[in-house]
């Protein structure tokens, strides 16, 4: 389970995906998901569904890599669903139920929802190095800086984040395969047992994490490094033609979402 979980994780290409500029890119998740909140009908979603297959065929990311990083929240998605199908009024399905034809398709459509929004975000750090994510993240975040925000601290922060969630779940798995070979279970017993069970593999996690975190402080300090004012880059971010298409037809999608939801269909 542990090795399904991609976020975080990048996969180097030369797509027109991977060529967008970053700054583009999250301007683009930031419409995508505006137009996904504003969906309410069938067509709706059909067409940011649609979007999002033509996104991922653009970016030359295949749907089983979406699926798999779906799997750890599975659980999530599914009582989500059992959520809006029990406790949503209407018509019943048979008389006397308490689960409505209302039920169901609100249900339908927050599954929908919550699996195009991971799509979504997934296929942003699929294509995208948590270096040009900061550095687009930082120049977007840059009118902040007047009102004395901490943009550069926070968007190294979040990059450092991301850049070591893969690490830390490498290194989840091999604490729990030496504690399986030792002897320990973690698969039996009730929820309390369990959660008991999590605390060999939680004590040397963050053990190892404070140590990354140290090392890490520890060579950039011995490198010098400081950040905000007088910092330069080694890849310079342009806007080329090919943004103000992916812009455009952002805005496009945003557009139609929201036309089909005033004519509600």
């Amino acid at each position: 389970m542990l090795k399904d979980i991609t976020l975080g994780q990048y996969f180097p290409g030369d797509t027109v995906a991977h060529r967008l500029d970053p700054r583009t890119k999250l301007i683009l998740v930031f419409l995508y998901i505006v137009a996904l909140f504003q969906a309410s009908g069938w067509a709706g979603y059909a067409l940011v569904l649609a979007a999002t297959v033509a996104c991922m065929a653009v970016s030359h990311i295949s749907p089983r890599s979406i699926f798999k990083g779906l799997k750890p929240m599975l659980f999530i998605i599914a009582l989500t669903a059992l959520l809006n199908i029990f406790y949503t009024t209407g018509r019943p399905i048979v008389p006397g139920w308490i689960i409505t034809w209302e039920g169901i398709e609100r249900a339908v459509k927050m599954m929908l929802r919550i699996t195009l929004l991971i799509a979504g975000t997934f296929l942003l750090t699929y294509t995208t190095s948590p270096m040009e994510l900061t550095d687009g993240l930082e120049l977007l975040m840059n009118p902040l800086k007047k009102l004395r925000v901490p943009v550069h601290e926070m968007t190294i922060m979040m990059s450092m984040a991301l850049r070591f969630i893969p690490t830390l779940i490498e290194e989840t798995d091999k604490i729990m395969s030496a504690q399986k070979a030792r002897g320990a279970d973690f698969e039996t017993g009730n929820l309390l047992q369990r959660a008991r069970a999590l605390l060999p593999i939680l004590v040397p996690l963050f053990v190892s994490a404070f140590r990354r975190a140290d090392e890490l402080a520890v060579a950039m300090e011995s490198r010098c490094y400081h950040g905000g004012e007088g910092r330069t880059r080694m890849k310079q971010l342009s806007m080329e033609r090919r943004d103000a298409i992916a812009f455009a037809c952002g805005l496009l999608l945003l557009a139609a979402v929201i036309v089909l939801k005033h004519w509600r269909l």
